[in-house]
């Protein structure tokens, strides 16, 4: 080795390398600063004694509002996609495609058809929640993980539902109004507040 080198940058090697080696075994965690509303997620939800969140999602209709509380420790991923999209606006001006007497009504494609979303597809999230009157849950196709941006509102008890579609909301508010939704209805808006 050079006198130079010894003289001039080993020094400083050697102390670059004590310092980068300060680092190597420490994980350094971050928080998010100025988290925006689309990026809330499920887990940040508090819930009451029953699973459902404090903060809840209101369906304006020409009829009147629809409100329902979430589900964010049994659906995760598909609560945290529906407040997104919720916040996004996705859901202002779409129709109730799909409206099935004692059965259900199904909104969340932007075509009308009933064979279209938001282009984002989400893996299933299957629970133990029971389709009762007022449970919402995502609508989808033969493949388990291809539900989107569709979701339904049951009017009624629908057993063998149960563990075969994601649950991940309940009406807590507007029972009445889902009785009056005809086919094709407009969502005015949908909101998600405290």
């Amino acid at each position: 080795m050079n006198r130079e080198f010894k003289t001039y940058y080993l020094p400083i090697l050697l102390c670059l390398g004590a310092i980068s080696g300060c680092f190597d075994n420490k994980k350094v965690e971050t928080t998010p600063v100025n988290i925006s509303p689309d990026q809330i997620r499920a887990q940040d939800l508090a819930v009451d004694k029953n699973g459902l969140s404090e903060k809840k999602i209101t369906v304006k209709t020409v009829h009147g509002n629809i409100t329902f509380k979430l589900y964010p420790k049994k659906a995760p991923n598909t609560v945290t996609r529906i407040i997104e999209l919720v916040n996004q606006g996705f859901y202002d001006g779409i129709k109730f495609h799909r409206v099935v007497k004692s059965f259900v009504i199904q909104a969340g494609d932007p075509s009308g058809t009933g064979s279209g979303g938001s282009g984002k597809k989400l893996k299933a999230e299957f629970n133990d929640i029971q389709h009762i009157r007022g449970t919402v849950a995502m609508a989808r196709t033969a493949d388990p993980d291809s539900a989107d941006s569709q979701f339904y509102i049951a009017l009624t008890t629908i057993p063998h539902l149960d563990k075969k579609y994601t649950v991940f909301g309940q009406v807590t508010a507007g029972l009445d109004i889902l009785e009056k939704i005809q086919k094709d209805d407009v969502i005015i808006s949908m909101v998600f507040k405290k």
